[in-house]
């Protein structure tokens, strides 16, 4: 917001590292000082000293005396769609704004529409996003939790007595948003447990504190309940609180049908109208075995078919978190991503794939200092010749993020296209056409022979931006017909495709791949949240291209 060049770009490239990662910071600076932060790619000296600071006092000097220059809720407006930090700080001066209820109140009133540069168009663009804002409501991206969730499992497990511990409710389920985090425990030691659970580091306020029950709040202000029950019980207790609630329903009525009750303590035969003994808890699977069922995984547990499904012993054998061997979605420093091709590669290889496509963006998004002609063309060498260094063992696979333009078009000519291995195609601008128009120009893209892959398909971005209007009915057939890849975006706060466009693709045939979105080598980390979407949505390895080996994969991009 003071207009400092390279500044602010070094701690986006820092902070993109850095949420990527899959250990704590706290845990490196405890173990190896400012010297192990300065380790990770992107973070120098003075980038490190504001993060030891932080860990050290939970707050950076530099920061507070920002917020007291300019004292607005960034935080809260940086939820609006375009309201960036220059016009974040210009509101701030011309009108004083400084949250998002002072922001709707000038917009309402029309002070904004009256400054340069804004105009009504922006005013109602702000009011648009200001609505969206406040119906995404405290709901919290999980992708940006479960290094957190984790780390309270590890502190929790590792005190004496504590037998199981895991994370259930929609976190178990892998929804894309969560609205509190549920902990099951079973423990001989109860009292142990929940003294470390509301002692832990990072504890902003104990709610509750008991003997079998307690409740913190942690950042970013998201509530955490820890419940120990017995061992017998363990099973129907994390069936119970993992949900969803419409399959516990499901589960209890079918039971009943055969002559159980099941609770959170345990599956119980009835006889002549009494609850007996418990013939199942210790064991979640053994509940679904005695109901005759097959076990359900918990991304299924939306009572969308999977009950009946394990009734008839037809559940789908969905994709596995270790099923990915490729990723066709990645960002390098050629444009806006933090790191080199070969960074990326090397990256890549460490996590075990065994092949990327560098997609970098091109001209259009000038932001990103976006590949033309010449510049793709300079970047196809580069390729070439990190492929000769790596001797063959991962495949760097030519491709691009092309901008679909406003009427459908490309913003690369066909002939660079037909030479890459891989054509991406995305929607970045003109998202408030009409439905009829944002439709037809996604299908006059992908119609396009050259194109593989159509990225991030409704381009929402949870919390902060809806999905386009795209009738994604027309855009399923459409890839159907012309054998075009739909992506499922694994970046956190994507998501996208929602879980019911996997299912639908998954029904007609359609097939999916599973990209990290990559713009640091810590992001492969993120392919682990598109694998949770595609199990939501019942995917199958056989319907992601790549969890395929190369040639397959290849041959079906390129086959159509």
């Amino acid at each position: 917001m003071q207009q400092v060049p390279f500044k602010p770009r070094a701690y986006e490239k820092a902070a993109m590292t850095v949420e990527g990662l899959e250990e704590s910071m706290a845990e490196r600076f405890a173990a190896g000082g400012k010297k192990a932060l300065m380790e990770i790619p992107g973070i120098g000296q003075g980038i490190a000293e504001k993060i030891a600071e932080f860990l050290d006092t939970g707050k950076v000097k530099e920061y507070e005396q920002l917020k007291k220059a300019t004292p607005v809720r960034l935080d809260e407006l940086a939820r609006v769609e375009g309201m960036g930090p220059k016009s974040v700080q210009r509101l701030y001066k011309e009108l004083g704004i400084r949250n998002l209820k002072e922001l709707e109140k000038a917009a309402k009133e029309g002070k904004i529409a009256t400054l340069p540069g804004f105009g009504k168009k922006s005013e109602e663009k702000i009011l648009k996003g200001i609505e969206f804002a406040k119906g995404s409501g405290q709901r919290f991206v999980l992708g940006s939790l479960m290094t957190r969730i984790r780390e309270i499992e590890a502190a929790l497990s590792s005190v004496p007595g504590a037998e199981k511990v895991v994370v259930a409710g929609s976190a178990r389920r892998r929804k894309e948003t969560v609205g509190d985090i549920d902990i099951l425990a079973a423990s001989s030691n109860p009292k142990a447990i929940m003294e470390k659970f509301v002692s832990m580091p990072g504890v902003m306020s104990v709610i509750a504190h008991g003997e079998t029950k307690s409740s913190i709040k942690i950042r970013p202000g998201i509530n955490v309940d820890l419940r120990v029950v017995p061992k017998e019980s363990y099973g129907a207790a994390l069936n119970y609180f993992t949900g969803s609630k419409d399959h516990n329903v499901a589960i209890r009525q079918l039971a009943i049908k055969k002559g159980f009750t099941l609770n959170e303590y345990g599956l119980f035969r009835i006889k002549d109208g009494v609850k007996g003994k418990s013939v199942a808890g210790a064991d979640e699977k053994e509940i679904y075995k005695i109901l005759g069922m097959d076990w359900p995984e918990p991304e299924l547990r939306e009572n969308t078919g999977e009950v009946q499904a394990a009734l008839a012993h037809k559940l789908p054998k969905i994709i596995g978190y270790s099923d990915l061997v490729g990723d066709l979605q990645v960002q390098t420093n050629w444009t806006d991503g933090a790191d080199s091709i070969e960074a990326m590669a090397r990256a890549a290889m460490a996590r075990g794939l065994k092949y990327i496509a560098i997609t970098d963006h091109t001209k259009r998004l000038a932001m990103t200092h976006g590949l033309d002609e010449v510049r793709i063309k300079e970047q196809w060498k580069e390729i070439d010749a990190v492929n000769r260094k790596l001797g063959g063992k991962i495949k760097i696979l030519k491709g691009t993020e092309c901008d679909i333009l406003k009427d459908g078009s490309l913003d690369l000519p066909d002939e660079i296209l037909a030479k890459l291995d891989v054509v991406g195609v995305s929607v970045h601008s003109f998202f408030n056409l009409s439905k009829k128009e944002q439709t037809e120009r996604v299908l006059r893209a992908i119609a396009n022979p050259h194109v593989d892959i159509l990225f991030h398909p409704t381009d929402r971005i949870i919390n902060r931006r809806p999905p386009i209007e795209v009738d994604m009915d027309a855009v399923i057939a459409a890839a159907k017909k012309n054998g075009t890849v739909l992506e499922i975006d694994a970046l956190p706060d994507r998501a996208d495709l929602k879980d019911e466009y996997i299912r639908k693709c998954v029904e007609a045939g359609v097939r999916l791949s599973i990209d990290s979105d990559a713009h640091a080598t810590a992001h492969y980390a993120y392919l682990e949240y598109g694998i949770s979407q595609a199990r939501r949505g019942w995917a199958c390895r056989s319907d992601v291209v790549n969890a395929w080996p190369l040639g397959a994969m290849l041959k079906k991009l390129k086959g159509h």
